[in-house]
């Protein structure tokens, strides 16, 4: 690393130290060693793994052996939800820390989206910018889902004439991301497609192999970078490997996975009391989908095994903040709901498990953190709290995570807004206790849904309408300051 990097780091470092009002040894938890490079960065965020689906957590019958560990090793945030569980509002979230009508991905990029101008602007200051311009290397493997196709539609199986879902990403709007590995969205998991850092539009690949074991062989070869191919190995790395699966379709996984469920009855599967019955339409395809979904989380559990594994060969595990999560969950039928894109737990809970040896302390916590959140947490604990940019709306935890003490949000935001109507949709806050929705479109009354998630863990009983009193109270101390915050057009 040049000295002109290093000295950046230690003056954002001192900056952050500062700005957190504590000594170097309270935030490292030792005395700090200078002579160090500054922390690589690992992210491995596969797509619509819920939170329940983690052996560790108790709830679905699944098999992460990886995850199990990990959990020992990291502090796991148990309550971490996705403020607008779907795909690309998610995405624009977790790269500028910024809500959806912030950094203007309200909806997914797709052909729809298109007309509205859904993608992340090429202006916004994401994490990965700070982090290249303080002397980076910067890779991202896998989904990327933050560019809305344009005519003509790239030729492959999620874009038709009808519907257009998948777009190669620009140089100029990768946000630092020098290794470029990467696609818009694109639903063959045995079949991947990807561009490399130099390929043109129409120079897309296919790849004959299950997509993150494919990405996970690049990410090793990325963080192993042997012969200095993939990175500069004078600089710190950051690594964002995003894999597709457990996303739906539920039947394209390597049949190793699926082998380690076939002999379990589906109903010894089916264990959530929310789960429609059998002979309906969505417990059905619950039933008929489940022992997939939990197979491909499975391979998905191994395949982190491998990366971390590598980072364990090298030496690297005390210089990498590694940190795991989704970017939504999945009902797959629960509620008669498909899968994300509402209110409900196993939509919004998602994976959060952070490790840093030495640093954090492994640990379970049910802190109300945010998606919005991770962008300057993460810039704040690698020393870069000076240079959050002015733009983000989330809330810096790191010095709760490095000592256990700091401010607790009292709840998270929940938004889902429909193309070109933004003031419709729903909204609603999630508390340590309650979850409240509010249902508008445009005619119609609206719908309020409150669960005690206390006493209702699995939302099967609405209590609203027996609480007319504690439900304004939740929407004035609770949700109204969260969309003002956010300037939502919902409040007119």
């Amino acid at each position: 690393m040049s000295k002109l990097g290093r000295r950046a780091f230690f003056q954002q470092t001192a900056a952050s130290l500062a700005a957190l009002s504590l000594s170097p040894d309270e935030f490292f938890g030792q005395k700090p060693q200078w002579t160090t490079l500054p922390t690589n960065l690992l992210i491995v965020f596969p797509d619509q793994m819920r939170a329940q689906a983690q052996q560790f957590m108790g709830e679905d019958p699944v098999l992460t052996p990886t995850l199990d560990r990990f959990a020992g090793e990291s502090l796991v945030f148990t309550q971490a939800v996705s403020n607008y569980p779907l795909c690309s509002p998610y995405r624009g979230s977790l790269m500028t820390g910024r809500y959806p009508f912030g950094h203007g991905v309200t909806g997914n990029c797709n052909d729809q989206g298109t007309r509205y101008g859904l993608e992340l602007r090429t202006g916004e200051r994401c994490w990965s910018d700070v982090l290249k311009e303080s002397g980076y290397s910067l890779g991202y493997i896998g989904k990327w889902h933050l560019d809305s196709p344009r005519r003509p539609y790239v030729k492959c199986s999620n874009n038709t004439e009808k519907e257009a879902w998948n777009e190669w990403t620009p140089p100029g709007r990768r946000h630092g991301f020098d290794f470029w590995y990467a696609y818009g969205t694109y639903d063959q998991h045995m079949k991947p497609m990807y561009w490399d850092a130099k390929a043109d539009r129409d120079g897309a690949h296919w790849v004959d192999q299950w997509g993150p074991e494919h990405e996970t062989e690049l990410a090793i070869r990325y963080i192993k970078n042997e012969g200095g191919t993939y990175r500069d190995p004078d600089k710190p790395f950051a690594l964002v490997v995003s894999m597709n699966p457990p996303h739906m379709p539920y039947d394209q996984m390597p049949q190793r996975y699926l082998d380690m469920y076939r002999a379990r009855p589906v109903e010894t599967l089916c264990n959530r009391p929310n789960i429609p019955p059998a002979g309906t339409r969505w417990g059905d395809y619950y039933r008929k989908n489940i022992k997939g979904y939990l197979a491909m989380t499975t391979g998905v559990d191994e395949q982190f095994g491998r990366i971390l594994h590598a980072l364990r060969e090298l030496g690297l595990e005390k210089d990498t903040i590694v940190f795991f999560t989704s970017d939504h969950g999945n009902c797959l039928g629960i509620h008669e709901e498909i899968s994300k894109n509402n209110s409900y737990a196993e939509s919004v809970r998602v994976p959060f498990l952070l490790r840093w040896p030495g640093r954090i302390k492994p640990r379970r916590d049910d802190l109300l953190i945010s998606t919005s959140d991770i962008c300057p947490t993460l810039l704040d604990l690698m020393g870069f709290g000076a240079a959050i940019p002015k733009s983000v709306e989330g809330t810096s935890h790191a010095r709760l995570i490095l000592t256990g003490r700091g401010g607790r949000p009292s709840a998270q935001l929940y938004l889902e807004i429909p193309y070109g109507r933004s003031a419709q949709g729903h909204r609603g806050v999630r508390t340590s206790r309650y979850t409240l929705t509010i249902a508008r479109e445009a005619g119609k009354p609206e719908q309020t849904t409150l669960f005690d998630d206390l006493k209702d863990p699995y939302q099967m009983k609405n209590i609203a309408p027996d609480n007319p009193f504690f439900v304004k109270e939740l929407i004035e101390e609770d949700l109204v300051p969260w969309l003002k915050k956010t300037r939502d057009p919902w409040l007119g």
